[in-house]
């Protein structure tokens, strides 16, 4: 009896050992994944909104990335120390492998949505709150995952894009936006009054206290855009603070129109009418041209 003991702790002394070193490897391995997954994460430095859901986001992907590292990290500790139980691991293996590959098949449209979504993310693209275009759609981001991202469009709906969909997209809200103001004035109209008159709206709108703030750069005359026989056009260029371009563009033409009428500065009187089915042959489309 002491002799079969014996010979059993001596099979199975090294076999703890290789089963403690399998789990203090797998242990400290699993700790460096953790340092470098919090490497990922972005801390919120300035107090905002859009820090700290920067700050969420990262933290996020850092817990999936360590989460998924983790697994394989235990995954491989264990088919390591099967062998030590007598436990052949060559047909799990082959059986992991397998299914590894059918998974694979099966989700690929979701890998490719977390791979891309990953990039989305750690390459700062965008984040909740920004307003981004892609292709057809845009809006502000409502939801951002690894697999999906959520906007809101112009229309107030919900519309979920999954990532791996997403190869150009235009961040609307990074640094400044920008506007084009075009004024369309009248042949007889003085070129240098109405340049004169412009700057007078320009000016009066950089002055402004409750606008000022929107205002990166501008507005200034850039010049005569393009000229002909019925209408001359003067553009105007403006950046602004990000997605208040469209607001400032409003309130610059409005300013216009007053200097305009203030100074007696006739605009172009010439306009398109288009007739929605009508042939332009038939007499009725003929009156309709004459009279306008």
């Amino acid at each position: 009896m002491p002799s079969s003991f014996n010979r059993w702790l001596e099979l199975t002394l090294p076999n703890a050992l290789h089963l403690l070193g399998i789990l203090v490897i797998a242990l400290v391995v699993n700790r460096l994944l953790r340092a470098v997954t919090n490497l990922v994460i972005k801390q919120a430095s300035p107090p905002g909104r859009s820090a700290q859901l920067r700050e969420q986001q990262t933290r996020t992907l850092a817990g999936v990335l360590y989460g998924a590292a983790s697994k394989v990290v235990w995954g491989v500790a264990l088919l390591t120390a099967l062998p030590e139980f007598g436990i052949n691991v060559t047909p799990v293996a082959a059986l992991a492998g397998l299914a590894s590959v059918a998974l694979g098949f099966g989700a690929q449209n979701l890998v490719r949505d977390i791979i891309t979504g990953f990039y989305i993310v750690l390459e700062d693209q965008y984040a909740v709150g920004d307003t981004i275009q892609f292709a057809d759609y845009a809006g502000r981001v409502e939801h951002l995952t690894l697999r999906r991202t959520v906007i809101r469009d112009a229309r107030g709906a919900l519309v979920t894009i999954a990532n791996g969909e997403i190869r150009t997209v235009s961040n609307l809200s990074r640094d400044w936006s920008q506007a084009f103001v075009d004024v369309s004035l009248a042949p007889e109209s003085p070129v240098e009054k109405t340049l004169q008159a412009l700057e007078t709206a320009a000016a009066a709108l950089r002055g402004d206290p409750a606008w000022s703030q929107a205002l990166v750069d501008g507005p200034r005359i850039l010049g005569v855009q393009s000229f002909d026989r019925t209408s001359t056009t003067v553009r105007l260029q403006v950046r602004t603070a990000p997605t208040r371009q469209d607001e400032v563009a409003r309130e610059l033409r409005r300013r216009i129109q007053i200097e305009f009428q203030k100074h007696g500065i006739p605009i172009s009187s010439v306009y398109r009418i288009e007739l929605a089915g009508v042939s332009h042959s038939s007499p009725e489309a003929a009156q309709a041209g004459g009279a306008s």
